[in-house]
This record gives C-alpha cells, structure tokens and sequence, in this order.
C-alpha cells in the first residue's frame, strides 16, 4: 500500500513520541512490504514562533491532502498567556474543523501487567474494557465567545455551547455501530437536569437508540458518570457524550491505565483523513529529557494503521508488540521510575517485538 501521512509533532514531548511512533510505522512499511511516506509540519506553538499563526493554511492543506494525521501534542508555557490573541491550541481546533473529524475514539484498557501503576483497587479494574465516543466539533469549543469590559468597568467573558441535532444523531449512531461490535452497550452522558443542549441531545439518543433494539441504551448525568468512572469502570461499554465533557472524562478515565502516557486517541470524519494523537499534553516540565512514554502514540499509530489505511494486521501486530514490551517489564519513567527505558529505548523494544512479515 502506498501511504501519505503527515506528521505533525508539536510542541513540548510531542517531537520525541512522534519520532517514536514514526520508529514504528517505518518499521510496519518495510516490514509489511508497504510504502508510508512520512512528512512533518509544524503546528502549535512552534508554528506561531515561525509564521505568526498556530498552523498555517498550507500545512491545513497538506494535511487535508494526506490520507492520514499523526499529532504529537501542542503548547506550552511560553505561549500561555491569557491575553494572547494567538494560541497553540486555535491550531489544534483550527485543525479539527478542517478536516471534519466530528468523532474522537478514545479506548481506554488497562493492561495486565500495569494494574499497580493505577491508583485504583486491581479489583476495580478487572474487565474494564470502555471505548469513549467525544463529540469533537461542536459544542462550547466551537460556539461564539467573547471578552471585554463593560461600560460599569467590569470585565465579561462568555462561552457559548451550541449544538445542532445532526451533530448529536452522527455521533450517536457511530457509538451504537461501534457497540455492535463489542458488548452491546451504550451510556450517553449529558446534563439534562440543567442544558438545553443536554436536553436535545437526550431526545436524539433516546431517538437513535429505538432504532437498535438490540443495543442497551442508557443516560447519565455527566457528574454521575464521572463518579461511576472510578467506583464502577468495568460497567461501561461504548460511552458517547459531547465535547467538553468526554475532554474531562477521557482524562480521568486515563487514571485507570496507570498513566495519561498509555492511551492512544483516533478522529475520524465521515471521509476524510483521520487524525491520531496520543491524549495526554506537551509535558513541558519533562520536554527534551527523552523520558516521555510513547505508547500513546504508538497506539495512535496503530489506529491508524485500523481505521485509514485499513490495514488491520498491521494495526494487531502493533498492539500486540506494545502487549509484549509491557509483558516483559518495559517501562518508561511516568510508570517506573527505577531502571526506566527512555523514549527511543521503549520504541526499540516495541520495534523488536514487531512480527518479521
């Protein structure tokens, strides 16, 4: 297969866990027998430092271009100023909206081996196997906002969230489709004691879920279901629910991993190239000690291998060679802090257990 991904490292450790995850589709194109031609851009807080803009229309083409995404993480301190009218994350959004990724897919499967590194009871964990489905278009992040003083001398900010119901229905029957092929399950979060947004989102779920009889249908409270994401994980299967809320909830759903550092993230649109990265941020405070955990990337990778190149052996393969690391006591720092790999040295053990064809 030929292949044009591009690769868009970011800031902070974003550059190490792509060269890592670039380590390891290199790997799967040579030994698979398939040409994936790999090229950077920049995006995020580099891309203001060079050009002025967090990502450049050129690189928004190039991307929209490829048949594929891979992203390392954006921002910093550097660039956090509050005041600042240009940001690294307008990229990341920017981006989004460009390519049309409305579905985030975020599984979230406590390895074996890494049940310690969580702070949660071994007996909490056994059987959690959730994927989350994170509307990724709309919402808050997308609606019009603004801040200002008023004529009083008093200062007004505003957040505006707005969804429309073709953006819920597309998101909700994606998770319905995805929990056919699992355990049959779906848990559509909101707040419709309060939203209106909640509320419309509620109706269209419940809508959508008489359509697949087959499939359970259940609604919960976003505060509700981010107490039962610790004290009864293994309960969830397919968890759909609207941007900011599956932002905070796919963070601390990384809490049952052991590490932000292992889980891997897909964005996929109705066509289109998707985009993957890893969930976890820049981590400046730990940025050019080559300690950063790639698997998270290395994951991303092999989402991408599964969903926009279709190569589903090589998607396994990868999986597999990340299972087998950790089988092995493999380690990076965030998880082991005595005799831990760095970087490079996790994805050379991931590479070596990568099959010979």
């Amino acid at each position: 297969m030929d292949a044009k991904i591009i690769v868009l490292p970011g800031d902070g450790i974003g550059p190490e866990v792509t060269a890592a995850a670039q380590l390891v589709l290199q790997e799967v194109s040579t030994r698979f027998g398939h040409n994936l031609q790999l090229s950077e851009r920049l995006m995020g807080g580099c891309a203001i430092d060079r050009s002025g803009r967090p990502i450049t229309e050129e690189t928004l083409a190039d991307c929209a271009a490829s048949d594929a995404v891979l992203l390392g993480a954006v921002g910093g301190p550097k660039w956090d100023d509050p005041r600042a009218q240009v940001r690294p994350e307008q990229g990341l959004l920017a981006l989004r909206k460009g390519l049309g990724v409305f579905a985030n897919l975020r599984p979230v499967r406590p390895h074996p081996q890494l049940l310690k590194a969580s702070p949660l009871k071994r007996a909490l964990l056994r059987g959690v196997d959730l994927l989350v489905v994170r509307e990724l278009t709309g919402g808050i992040y997308f609606g019009e906002r603004g801040r200002g003083l008023q004529p009083d001398g008093r200062e007004r900010a505003f957040d505006t969230m707005v969804y429309w119901d073709y953006e819920v229905e597309r998101i909700v029957q994606l998770a319905f489709k995805l929990a056919a092929g699992r355990r049959s399950k779906v848990t559509s979060v909101d707040k419709a004691n309060i939203l209106d947004t909640s509320r419309m989102w509620r109706a269209v779920a419940t809508k959508v879920g008489a359509q697949h009889p087959h499939i359970a249908l259940d609604h919960q409270l976003v505060d509700t279901a981010a107490m039962r994401l610790v004290a009864q994980p293994a309960a969830f299967d397919v968890v759909v629910t609207e941007n900011m809320f599956g932002d905070i909830l796919t963070d601390e759903a990384a809490v049952l991993t052991g590490s932000m550092g292992n889980l891997p993230s897909a964005s996929l649109s109705g066509n289109g190239p998707g985009l993957y990265e890893p969930i976890h941020g820049s981590a400046p405070d730990i940025a050019g000690k080559g300690i950063a955990n790639p698997v998270g990337a290395i994951l991303s990778a092999a989402l991408l291998l599964r969903h926009s190149l279709q190569l589903e052996r090589e998607a396994v393969a990868v999986e597999k060679a990340v299972d087998g690391a950790l089988r092995a006591g493999c380690r990076t720092a965030d998880l082991q802090p005595v005799q831990a790999l760095s970087t490079m040295q996790m994805a050379a053990a991931i590479v070596q257990r990568l099959p010979k064809r």
